[in-house]
C-alpha cells in the first residue's frame, strides 16, 4: 500500500509542479484583472459539478461497489457492472451538458451574480464557460475509468492524467496570440485536456483487459445498492461544493482581483491536499473496500490508521509555512509579469486563512474512507455555518474572510465525521493524541523558525535588485526541512517513522479480528488480537 501511496503522491507531485508552471504562465499572461476573473468563473463552474457528480459522489459510491463485485464475483461481473453504470453516467452527462450550454447566461448569473455589474466580464465569462463546460462529460468518464483502474491495483495512469491538463493549458497559453484573447486560450486548453485525459486512462484500461463497453443499464441488486450509496454521497460531496459555490458567488461582488486571489491561494493550498491527502485517500478507498469484502477488518482498520498518521507527518510543515510566510511564498512563486506585489500580498493573506484548515482538509479523505468502503456516507452538516461565516466576514476581510470561513468549515466537517464514525462503530483514525501533539509542536517550531528567518533574510537581501524573494524562499525551504526533520526526530524518536511505514506496509498481514479502533487510541500500541478499551 505504501508503494501505491508513493506512486499516486509522486505523480500528483509532478502534476502540482507542472500546475505551478501553468499558474506562473497564467499569472504572467492573464494577471489578476477582469479577464482572469472571467476565466476563473468559467473554470470553476464545471469543476464544481465535476467534484459533486464525478470525483466526489460518483467515485465514492462506484469504487467500493466495483471493488466489492470484483472481490466477490470476479472480473467478468465487475466489468458488466461498470459497463452498465458507464452508459447511465454518459446519458446523465449529455442531458446536463445540453441544459448547461443552453442556459449558460442564467447559470453564470446564478453562480456569479456580481459579474452582472460588469457587462464585459459577464459576457466573457459566459463565452468561456460554454467552452469549458463540455469538459465535465469527459472528466466524468475519466473518473469512472480511473476508479476501475484503482480498484484493479493500477494507479499510475489515473494519477498522471491531471498532468495533461497543465501541459495543454501551457501550450494554448503559449499560443494565446492566435486566440481572441488569453482567456479563450486558457479555456480551450481545459477542453482539449479533457479529451487527452480520457484517451490516456481509457488506453491503460483497454491494455489490461477492463476497458469500458457501454451496455444498457439494469436495475439489479448491485445497481440498487450503488444508487443507494450514490444519493447520500451527492449530499456529502455537495456540502463541500456548496461552500465553494458560495466563494464564487460572494467573491463576484468583491472588488476586481478577489476571485484571482482566491484562485492563486487555493492552488498553493491544494498542493499538500493533492499530494498527501488525495493520494492517501485514493489508495485507502479501494484498499479498505477490498479488505472489508474479504472480511479483513483488522487490515482495513490498520491501513487507515497509519495512512492518517503519514498524512499528518507530511502536512504539518506545509501548514506551518503557509501560516508563517504566506506573502513570501506568493512573491517568490508568482510576482512577475502582470502579477504585482500587491496581488501577491492579497493572495498571501488569503493563503494564510486557507492554511488554518489545511490539516482537516488533508485528513477528510482518509476519515471518509471507512464510510465509503462500507457503502455508507456522511452528510457534511457544517455547510450552513460555513456559508454564514462567509457572508459575515466578506465585508470586513473580503476574500480572506471567505478562505477563513472555509477553514472553519473544514474543522467542523472533520469533527462531525469523527462523531459519526464513533456512533457507527468504525472510527479508526488511530492517530493517537501523543504523536499528533508532538507533530504539532514540531510544526510550531518550524513556523517560528520560518517567520524569524523571513525577517532576517529580508534585511540581508534588501540590496538585490532581482530574485531576492526567490532566493529567500529557497533558503528557508532548505533550513525549514532540516529544522522540521530534527524536531520530529527529537520529539517522536528515530524509530517512529520506520515503525509507521512498516505498519502501513504490513496491513495486509494483520489478522481480521479487530472490529473497532477508538479514534483516540494509538493502534500501534495495541497487541495483536486485542481490542481497544471501549471508551
Amino acid at each position: 500500500m505504501i508503494k501505491r501511496i508513493a506512486t499516486v503522491g509522486g505523480l500528483t507531485l509532478v502534476s502540482r509542479a507542472s500546475g505551478f508552471i501553468r499558474d506562473v504562465v497564467m499569472a504572467a499572461v492573464l494577471g489578476a484583472g477582469p479577464m482572469a476573473d472571467a476565466f476563473f468563473v468559467a473554470f470553476r463552474l464545471p469543476n464544481h459539478f465535476r467534484a459533486i457528480l464525478a470525483e466526489g459522489a460518483f467515485n465514492a459510491a462506484f469504487v467500493p461497489a466495483y471493488a466489492r463485485t470484483l472481490e466477490q464475483a470476479g472480473l467478468k461481473e465487475a466489468r458488466l457492472f461498470s459497463d452498465r453504470i458507464a452508459a447511465a453516467l454518459l446519458a446523465i452527462n449529455i442531458v446536463l451538458l445540453a441544459l448547461a450550454l443552453f442556459y449558460t447566461p442564467a447559470v453564470v448569473s446564478l453562480l456569479a451574480p456580481g459579474l452582472d455589474q460588469d457587462p464585459a466580464r459577464y459576457t466573457l465569462a459566459v463565452t468561456l464557460t460554454r467552452i469549458t463546460f463540455p469538459s465535465l462529460l469527459l472528466v466524468s468518464l475519466q473518473t469512472m475509468i480511473s476508479g476501475e483502474l484503482n480498484a484493479n491495483g493500477r494507479f499510475a495512469a489515473a494519477a498522471g492524467a491531471p498532468i495533461l491538463l497543465n501541459v495543454c493549458m501551457v501550450a494554448t497559453l503559449a499560443l494565446a496570440y492566435w486566440f481572441p484573447n488569453a482567456g479563450y486560450a486558457a479555456a480551450w486548453g481545459v477542453l482539449i485536456a479533457g479529451v487527452v485525459q480520457v484517451v490516456l486512462v481509457g488506453f491503460d484500461a483497454e491494455l489490461h483487459g477492463f476497458g469500458l463497453r457501454f451496455r444498457a443499464p439494469r436495475l439489479d441488486r448491485r445497481t440498487r445498492k450503488f444508487l443507494g450509496a450514490l444519493g447520500p454521497a451527492i449530499i456529502g460531496a455537495g456540502g463541500v461544493q456548496v461552500a465553494l459555490f458560495a466563494d464564487t458567488v460572494i467573491a463576484s461582488y468583491l472588488p476586481t482581483g478577489a476571485l484571482s486571489a482566491l484562485y492563486y491561494a487555493d492552488r498553493i493550498n491544494q498542493l499538500p491536499i493533492g499530494v498527501v491527502g488525495i493520494a492517501v485517500g485514493t489508495v485507502l478507498l479501494p484498499e479498505m473496500s477490498r479488505r472489508l469484502a474479504a472480511g479483513d477488518t483488522r487490515g482495513a482498520a490498520l491501513a487507515q490508521a497509519r495512512g492518517i498518521q503519514l498524512a499528518l507527518l507530511l502536512t504539518v510543515p506545509c501548514a506551518a509555512a503557509a501560516v508563517a510566510i504566506p506573502k513570501l511564498i506568493m512573491l517568490g512563486l508568482f510576482a512577475r509579469g502582470a502579477f504585482t506585489a500587491a496581488d501577491a500580498a492579497a493572495a498571501g493573506a488569503t493563503l494564510a486563512a486557507y492554511a488554518i484548515g489545511l490539516l482537516p482538509f488533508v485528513m477528510l479523505r482518509s476519515f471518509t474512507a471507512p464510510f465509503y468502503a462500507r457503502g455508507d456516507t456522511a452528510a457534511l452538516l457544517a455547510v450552513v455555518v460555513n456559508v454564514a461565516l462567509k457572508v459575515l466576514l466578506m465585508g470586513l476581510l473580503a476574500q480572506v474572510g471567505l478562505a477563513f470561513a472555509t477553514s472553519v468549515g473544514a474543522w467542523i466537517n472533520l469533527t462531525l465525521l469523527w462523531l459519526f464514525a464513533r456512533r457507527q462503530g468504525f472510527a479508526v483514525s488511530g492517530a493517537g493524541l501523543r504523536p499528533v501533539v508532538k507533530l504539532l509542536v514540531a510544526g510550531a517550531v518550524l513556523a517560528v523558525t520560518l517567520y524569524g528567518g523571513d525577517h532576517v533574510l529580508k534585511q540581508s537581501l534588501a540590496g538585490l535588485a532581482h530574485f531576492g524573494d526567490e532566493i529567500a524562499l529557497a533558503v528557508l525551504l532548505v533550513i525549514g526541512t532540516a529544522i522540521y526533520a530534527l524536531a520530529v526526530s527529537l520529539l517522536l524518536g528515530r524509530g517512529w517513522l520506520g515503525s509507521l511505514l512498516k505498519d502501513v506496509g504490513s496491513a495486509a498481514e494483520a489478522p481480521a479480528t479487530l472490529e473497532k479502533l477508538d479514534p483516540l487510541q494509538d493502534s500501534a500500541a495495541l497487541p495483536d488480537n486485542t481490542p481497544p478499551p471501549n471508551v
